[in-house]
């Protein structure tokens, strides 16, 4: 594979910033730990409690991180947000310098949860933990100043998938009502790990083939790819996917999961789902987190914009 040519060159830079680690189980500890240029934190426009929940029967609490605008009176309208790291790393704290900034130009609460990694921790640990986080979230709204009626799921890679899964769990389980998913480059489907021709071009960079094979045997316990696979796992397992709330999908033309997220846009669609999908051109796993460069800036855009009409509705 050789996919450098097709590249946005103003994204070139952000290969060097995040270079690429390929996972094992010896790796793994010094992904997690590894420090990564991010910006500075700005805490003058919001407000950030951290609040451990009650977790699943028989787990741990769940850590939330609930962000709030300064200044606020009126019950705002909710991201419920689930951190990426493809199932195996990552944690709330480490994109704190989004959600403030985000929180304070949308004008709304944003509840990030802090969800047990596999390996550690195997399927559904992961998906009851956040869960049992938007549960104790909508039951509290009253107590947290949210509005429950305008409070969707958002997240990015495998935080995406988890969102997905999240919404399906949601409507499933009839008890929660959410207003919208907002899924960046989702990792929501472990076939793509045996597909039998794989995309010559996506997955090259950042977040390749043979990591996203770690990552989803580490969430399943077990090979990906092999028959039985809960859709609350693999969201693009799901065989009916109606009555789902307003979606909004981004991915890059070169992100290993542009396949699999454009097909369940389409399928979305197909159901009668509201549905926005985005495919950046040039653009790899990660991309939007590259200053400056105009499709990342594009990207960031279209994404705003999305959230701000889906925390506009009512109920």
């Amino acid at each position: 594979m050789n996919s450098q040519h097709l590249v946005d060159p103003a994204l070139k830079p952000l290969l060097d910033l995040f270079p690429m680690v390929m996972l094992s189980d010896e790796t793994l500890p010094a992904m997690r730990t590894r420090k990564l240029p991010l910006p500075q934190i700005d805490e003058s426009t919001t407000t950030l409690e951290r609040i451990p929940v009650p977790g699943p029967a028989g787990a741990p609490d769940v850590m939330l991180h609930v962000y709030r605008p300064i200044d606020t009176a009126a019950a705002l309208p909710c991201i419920y947000h689930i951190h990426g790291g493809g199932y195996v790393a990552g944690a709330a704290k480490q994109i704190e310098y989004v959600h403030r900034p985000l929180a304070a130009a949308l004008g709304c609460a944003i509840v990030s949860v802090d969800y047990r990694l596999a390996p550690e921790t195997v399927f559904p640990g992961a998906i009851e933990d956040c869960y049992a986080g938007l549960g104790w979230t909508i039951a509290h709204a009253g107590d947290l100043g949210i509005d429950p009626a305008r409070l969707g799921v958002m997240g990015e890679s495998a935080g995406g998938g988890l969102a997905a899964a999240l919404a399906l769990l949601a409507r499933d389980r009839g008890e929660h009502r959410l207003a919208f998913q907002h899924l960046i480059y989702p990792m929501l489907d472990d076939r793509t790990c045996v597909h039998a021709d794989p995309h010559p071009y996506a997955g090259e960079f950042i977040w390749p083939a043979h990591n996203n094979r770690f990552g989803w045997s580490a969430l399943l316990g077990h090979e990906p790819g092999t028959g039985g696979v809960s859709p609350y796992a693999a969201p693009a397992r799901a065989t009916d996917l109606a009555g789902l709330p307003p979606t909004f999908i981004s991915t890059g033309a070169l992100d290993l999961f542009v396949e699999e997220d454009i097909d369940y846009a389409r399928r979305l669609m197909r159901v009668g789902v509201p549905t926005e999908l985005h495919v950046y051109p040039g653009a790899f796993h990660g991309f939007d987190l590259m200053p400056g460069a105009a499709v990342s800036e594009a990207a960031r855009r279209d994404s705003r914009a999305a959230l701000a009409r889906f925390l506009a509705m009512t109920g």
